[in-house]
């Protein structure tokens, strides 16, 4: 992936709420809390040119911002 999402201010923004909940699962904050910052970071990352149509890229997009907000 060429973007480097941790320096977006959504993401940045994200990343606080989810170390300032309870919540442990990375998955669920996106699903309930974190939904409108995990939104607001999908139109930055369409902003820069990634194509949401493609599940994959998706996937993977979310699979590498989950991965971070657990491990970091």
């Amino acid at each position: 992936m060429d973007w480097d999402f941790t320096e977006n201010i959504a993401f940045k923004s994200l990343y606080d709420a989810f170390n300032e909940s309870d919540e442990t699962s990375a998955l669920e904050f996106l699903s309930s809390d974190g939904a409108s910052y995990y939104l607001e970071l999908m139109q930055d990352a369409a902003g820069e040119g990634f194509d949401l149509g493609d599940n994959e890229m998706m996937e993977e997009l979310q699979d590498e911002i989950i991965e971070y907000l657990e491990n970091n």
